[in-house]
């Protein structure tokens, strides 16, 4: 049974915490960095500070805000712990970045890594998919980006639709480009004024002759995939949230990419499809997966993506 320390509990953090406590070979402990005043102020004892908790720990997840990253790595190479960031991170911090389909093996036995953003996530489940049947070429990707988490009401747009950044590519192809060595890809990105999920339009040069069926059959068999049906109800951002919330999980919580089953279409040497991320929780799997690699408690991605699949009822 492996410790893993939790630093940070918003969006993120308290998803992991709750990922690492549906696992039987984890255990978790949680850090609120600078906030001991406050809950001293609430009248709630703390159990010790963030410098206490990674020295019980065998890795910490570190799901504090981009800005605070860089200096916890010093505190965490004092404490001789192993690290796990996140992708509002730069892969240089690490020099590492992971996804369990993509480069599992990269981290094994590694100090430091970065999960990468749910964008990136979501691109690389799929692509690392279809690249085995398909031979992808070249892949061109256009984001549309909710504006903020439902959470954050500061955040926008209102009433816009915001090129992020306007300038092209956008920083989701060099990230999916960190964890799938060797692919051409180049995206570009759009804001809009949502809070639910982001959405993909993919177009794939391939170059194997392959039929629209195949990469459906394909995406089915994939796990952490999930091919939606406008035609039965699921045609929409909104609708797909509606189904989380029937799944019964904790937070509504849409672990899977949802792909367009009407979308995917294979056009001589293209393919073409269109895919929903749910920003808030398609990395946690992925960062269950992090925590085996690091700390070589499973050599085998998909034994690690199995079970990290079954604990937390993942299609």
């Amino acid at each position: 049974m492996k410790t893993v320390a939790i630093n940070g509990y918003g969006t993120i953090g308290k998803r992991v915490a709750d990922a690492v406590a549906a696992q039987d070979d984890m255990k978790v402990n949680i850090g609120i960095p600078e906030r001991e005043q406050l809950f001293k102020d609430a009248g709630i004892e703390i159990a010790g500070t963030v410098e206490d908790m990674i020295q019980e720990a065998d890795v910490v997840v570190d799901c504090t805000p981009g800005s605070i990253g860089p200096q916890n790595l010093e505190m965490y190479k004092k404490a001789g712990v192993k690290a796990i960031y996140q992708g509002g991170e730069d892969h240089e911090l690490t020099g590492l970045s992971f996804n369990a389909f993509g480069n599992y093996d990269d981290s094994y036995g590694a100090d430091y890594t970065r999960v990468v953003s749910c964008n990136t996530t979501g691109l690389t489940r799929t692509l690392s998919t279809i690249d085995p049947i398909a031979d992808i070429k070249k892949v061109r990707a256009v984001m549309v980006r909710r504006g903020s988490d439902p959470s954050e009401i500061k955040k926008g747009p209102i009433n816009a639709i915001v090129p992020n950044p306007p300038k092209v590519p956008s920083h989701h192809g060099p990230d999916v480009k960190t964890v799938m060595n060797g692919i051409d890809v180049t995206t570009m990105a759009l804001l809009v004024p949502t809070t639910l999920m982001h959405q993909h339009n993919i177009m794939v040069e391939i170059n194997n002759e392959v039929e629209t069926e195949e990469i459906i059959e394909a995406l089915e068999k994939r796990s952490r995939v999930l091919v939606v049906s406008a035609e039965e109800g699921l045609g929409s951002t909104a609708e797909l949230m509606e189904y989380a919330k029937e799944l019964g999980r904790n937070r509504n919580d849409l672990y899977e990419i949802p792909v367009w089953k009407e979308s995917i279409n294979v056009v001589g040497k293209e393919l073409f499809y269109m895919q929903a991320v749910h920003q808030e929780s398609d990395v946690i799997p992925e960062n269950i997966d992090a925590i085996r690699a690091l700390l070589e408690m499973e050599s085998d991605n998909e034994k690690s993506i199995a079970k990290t699949n079954k604990a937390m009822g993942i299609f």
